[in-house]
């Protein structure tokens, strides 16, 4: 074993000897190698920055996986969804789920500095923000003690906010609701929005919400119940919580659990872009073998004395065969080291990480470790191939012909 590892560590550091002596002649074809392996490890890289964008919107309107949502049909409109939102409670504290959240769609009058805008309502219970990864750029998401502060408060998007001036948050700017009976609500934070999503909107707690004399049931719209749930379990607590909350109501309604998160409904996203530019990566790493085995096949032909003269000192054909292909394999492997490289400085720059995600990535995954060793192996790989017919070559070289030569 020792003199296994010995040998392979003086081919390889002869190996890199004759890349040194030759780099004139293999610069070219390694930069191909190095370009080759910095385009497939970057792609890997992007792909899944992309795949995390996409989750990311997907998680924003639909919620995180695995999301169940629960609607609800009462009989009685206000005592039949308070009795039905206790039992829910009540089913979220058994089951131990601490992100729930009711969420109903409503319309809101705002005064602003240039008149009166109706403006969209969504109104949430605390946990929806992290459910739905919800992107503040200004302030904060609500707290967990604000649904008990006598002053509601509430977080707006980007135009909204931008039509009272962009003031300060920490002014605690304050604007009238008048559908709200004129209620006055502070806000605490702006949320990101799209560029063509210029429509001013907001969210408010659901508790201050009813406190403000509008009861969730309002003109019949009732409020969906969302439960983030571990994925694995989630088709089981749909099937239970169906049927608690349907026996908690009895005749006097019924419940229906479906989970409505992307998981259910949505492939990988980024295969087609994977394929694409591995496919352009494998060409140009195709062209660069190309090259480096031409630059081999010329070197092994200048250097036919000098395998010659190392065969009759006792070099083996063993040896004349690993040296000659070590010198491809150590070329190349050097030149993935330096595409790896190019592909990480590349990938976290946030210049291209905004581009591919579209500046919507909370959480950008790391440079995949499987990416760079995906980039090592092919690039050793390409050297072995590249190396194998001129190393077979020099094997077949006569000792007194090369001698002569």
């Amino acid at each position: 074993m020792g003199g296994f590892l010995s040998g392979l560590v003086g081919a390889c550091a002869e190996a890199w000897q004759e890349v040194r002596i030759h780099k004139g002649r293999v610069l070219l074809s390694l930069v191909g190698v190095a370009v080759a392996v910095c385009a497939l490890s970057g792609a890997m890289a992007l792909s899944a920055i992309a795949q995390q964008a996409t989750i990311e919107q997907a998680d924003s309107s639909g919620g995180r996986a695995a999301t169940l949502t629960m609607t609800m049909e009462t009989a009685g409109a206000t005592a039949g969804t308070e009795a039905g939102t206790q039992a829910w409670f009540d089913v979220m504290e058994r089951y131990e789920i601490s992100y729930a959240t009711r969420v109903l769609w409503s319309e809101a009058r705002v005064q602003f500095p240039e008149g009166t805008q109706d403006v969209s309502m969504q109104v949430v219970d605390q946990p929806y923000g992290e459910m739905h990864r919800t992107r503040i750029t200004e302030g904060n998401w609500f707290q967990v003690g604000d649904s008990s502060r006598l002053a509601p408060v509430i977080v707006v998007n980007t135009p909204f906010w931008e039509m009272l001036g962009s003031p300060d948050l920490a002014s605690h700017p304050v604007v009238s609701i008048d559908s709200l009976g004129g209620t006055r609500a502070i806000i605490v934070g702006v949320y990101g929005t799209s560029a063509w999503d210029t429509w001013p909107s907001m969210y408010m707690l659901t508790s201050h919400f009813n406190a403000a004399g509008q009861p969730a049931s309002e003109g019949g719209a009732l409020p969906a119940y969302e439960m983030w749930v571990p994925t694995d379990l989630s088709r089981d607590l749909a099937t239970r919580i169906e049927s608690e909350m349907n026996a908690a109501l009895g005749d006097g309604g019924s419940v229906i659990v479906d989970r409505t998160d992307w998981g259910t409904q949505m492939d990988d996203p980024t295969v087609i872009l994977r394929i694409i530019t591995m496919a352009i990566g494998g060409i140009i790493l195709l062209l660069g073998a190309l090259s480096l085995l031409n630059i081999a096949l010329v070197t092994v032909r200048q250097r036919i004395r000098e395998i010659g003269i190392r065969r009759s000192f006792g070099a083996t054909s063993g040896r004349v065969f690993f040296a000659v292909m070590m010198e491809s394999v150590v070329a190349t492997f050097v030149a993935g080291i330096v595409g790896v490289i190019m592909a990480i400085l590349l990938v976290q720059s946030p210049i291209v990480s905004g581009l591919v995600s579209f500046g919507g990535v909370s959480d950008v995954p790391p440079f995949p470790a499987s990416a760079a060793i995906f980039g090592l192996v092919v690039a050793t790989a390409v050297g072995a191939l590249a190396g194998l017919i001129p190393a077979i070559i020099a094997v077949r070289v006569k000792v007194i012909d090369a001698i002569r030569y």
